[in-house]
């Protein structure tokens, strides 16, 4: 009997195997067959597959002729898997990985967002922030990407029912591409799908949470992206806020300077960044972080209710020992 040999892929031609397969293939699925065989390493390394793959999964990156001369040294494969992951923690880092590649400070942030919904793109957009005026350094973090009165108006019908936030908690997606042009360096702000969803009971307008935690040697700070959507007159979804700020534990907001020093420490550091599991890795870290926050108020709450005890007894003391004095002579 004549043997019956299974021909693999790698037996497929190149052209077909590139153009019908690796086409087709996410992010995630095209490094991991780069890895099965040399043939297929070269063919899934080559830098149109990964531009493509680049440009679709985050339309902002298209759209912006500065983008195109930012991709750092490994090419549109390597800037895709710093976006793709989640920034790395500095307590998870060692010494000797946690690198400045220069003591210079950034001077100015590229955000390159997109926001999906039901797997549609309904807002893209690469906006440029200086860093190093004084008015920056000393107001609250914050980076606006709509003027108070702009609206993006979608091709989404708004819904406005009981199951509106469940629709876009389990719909929404966003990447928040934060880069630093002078390095240049990347890294995502954005937990990709949201914590939280809630409606204004009047104006009936929806704010999607995302939130990334960053984390130092002895602090986090939370990174939030607020997402305000509502209803057209004519019924369609509109975009009414895309905004980012900073908080540290004590719910206090930082200021542009004491961001901009966490910001070059995370954006900078040669640490291990997951992209597997990210979005559950994200949550999972902004628990801890509400967690942590919770404890570290309820401490402060103790502390301040002993303090206030203390003082009051104090009083009362010192009241009676008057009182003493006062009937004694």
């Amino acid at each position: 009997m004549e043997e019956i040999r299974l021909a693999g892929i790698t037996s497929l031609h190149a052209d077909i195997l590139e153009t019908h397969i690796l086409t087709r293939l996410d992010g995630p699925s095209l490094a991991s067959l780069s890895c099965t065989s040399t043939t297929l390493n070269s063919l899934a390394s080559q830098s149109h597959l990964w531009s493509h793959l680049l440009q679709s999964t985050w339309p902002s990156t298209a759209t912006s002729p500065l983008l195109r001369h930012l991709i750092p040294d490994g090419g549109p494969r390597s800037f895709f898997s710093l976006c793709y992951s989640l920034p790395p923690s500095i307590t998870t880092t060692s010494t000797n990985t946690f690198i400045i590649r220069t003591p210079s400070p950034i001077e100015q942030l590229i955000s390159a967002v997109d926001i999906h919904f039901h797997n549609d793109n309904i807002f893209s957009k690469v906006q440029e922030t200086e860093t190093v005026s004084g008015w920056f350094k000393s107001s609250p973090f914050r980076i606006d990407l709509l003027d108070p009165k702009e609206t993006i108006t979608t091709r989404i019908p708004h819904v406005d029912d009981d199951d509106t936030c469940d629709n876009f908690l389990a719909n929404m997606t966003l990447s928040w591409i934060l880069i630093d042009p002078t390095r240049p360096s990347v890294m995502n702000m954005s937990s990709f799908s949201p914590v939280s969803a809630t409606r204004h009971w009047l104006s009936k307008e929806v704010q999607v949470r995302f939130e990334t935690v960053l984390e130092s040697r002895n602090e986090m700070v939370q990174c939030e992206i607020v997402v305000t959507c509502g209803g057209s007159e004519n019924g369609e979804m509109q975009v009414w806020e895309v905004s980012l700020e900073m908080e540290d534990m004590e719910g206090m907001h930082l200021n542009g300077k004491d961001s901009m020093v966490i910001l070059e420490s995370v954006i900078n550091m040669n640490g291990k960044r997951k992209g597997k599991g990210r979005e559950e890795e994200a949550k999972r870290k902004y628990r801890e972080y509400v967690e942590k926050k919770k404890e570290r108020r309820e401490k402060k709450i103790k502390r301040e209710g002993i303090l206030d005890m203390l003082s009051i007894a104090f009083a009362a003391g010192s009241l009676v020992f008057a009182a003493f004095w006062f009937f004694l002579f």
